[in-house]
């Protein structure tokens, strides 16, 4: 699934393609991406006419910012935008197609259809689910090293566990949760509570910078993640263990270890995070 550096990615690419274009007709080819309104003729109806004027990101989710309305998308597994001429093809896996005044296309390809379309009237986007359950930006001045292990400090669950629940701070998945344990010296499956509060002030830092690196990599294309406009991500070739298995760490030279942390698959090295 896509996390915050590769929907980051996305968003400024979009930005790039569709800001000012004016929605003159939608086609739906598979309804049950529409999650709000239920009836997906009511998503039609209600966006034509409107133009599109930023594009902003919430977490892992995608926001629209129409004149009257906030679109917010979730790419989930495979999720993917691109504008398109009419007269290009696309094949049945292209679900949604939004097209503008201008006779461009903004197509929604989704192989295995995980993805979701939710539409409110402009304001009411935070309030309801999906947004209204997630914790903060990690870029934000919300998320603070006494803001993280406020949260943490009591928690019985591994610390991979509490990283990954989007309630706590927004945009970490698998990749970028290993990857700043990693960094952190942290070993993945360490009582949350039992972490001290240097490793905290550590952790913070790492999750940050871990984030902003893969950020200006246009992020990790380690399956099938390309921007809108068709590039992949740089980050991948910077990953210390993600995706490593068996490989020698680049900091000891150790052989990196896979295992399970609340299902999970997880990435660390024994000598670095003891």
């Amino acid at each position: 699934m896509p996390e915050l550096p590769e929907v980051e990615t996305v968003r400024r690419t979009l930005l790039q393609l569709v800001k000012g274009k004016t929605i003159n007709g939608v086609n739906i080819h598979w309804p049950k991406i529409i999650k709000k309104p239920e009836e997906p003729e009511q998503f039609r109806d209600a966006i034509i006419g409107q133009t599109i004027h930023d594009v902003q990101r919430r977490g892992k989710f995608l926001k629209f910012i129409l004149d009257d309305f906030v679109l917010v998308s979730h790419l989930r597994m495979e999720g993917r935008y691109g504008l398109y001429q009419p007269q290009e093809e696309f094949d049945h896996h292209t679900h949604v197609i939004f097209t503008f005044t201008d006779h461009t296309e903004l197509r929604y390809r989704d192989v295995r259809k995980f993805g979701t379309m939710h539409l409110f009237k402009k304001g009411e986007e935070e309030s309801t689910l999906p947004l209204s359950q997630l914790g903060p930006e990690p870029f934000s001045e919300e998320f603070t090293v006494e803001y993280l292990r406020g949260r943490l400090a009591k928690t019985e669950r591994k610390i991979k566990t509490a990283l990954l629940d989007q309630s706590v701070v927004v945009g970490l998945g698998n990749i970028y949760v290993d990857e700043a344990l990693f960094r952190s010296s942290i070993k993945p499956d360490r009582i949350a509570s039992k972490l001290t509060k240097a490793e905290y002030k550590i952790l913070h830092e790492q999750i940050i910078k871990t984030l902003e690196e893969a950020v200006a990599q246009g992020g990790s294309t380690v399956r099938s993640y390309v921007n809108t406009q068709g590039e992949i991500g740089m980050f991948q070739l910077q990953l210390y263990v993600y995706g490593r298995t068996n490989e020698p760490c680049k900091k000891c030279g150790k052989t990196l270890t896979k295992t399970v942390v609340g299902g999970r698959g997880t990435h660390y090295c024994e000598q670095c995070q003891k």
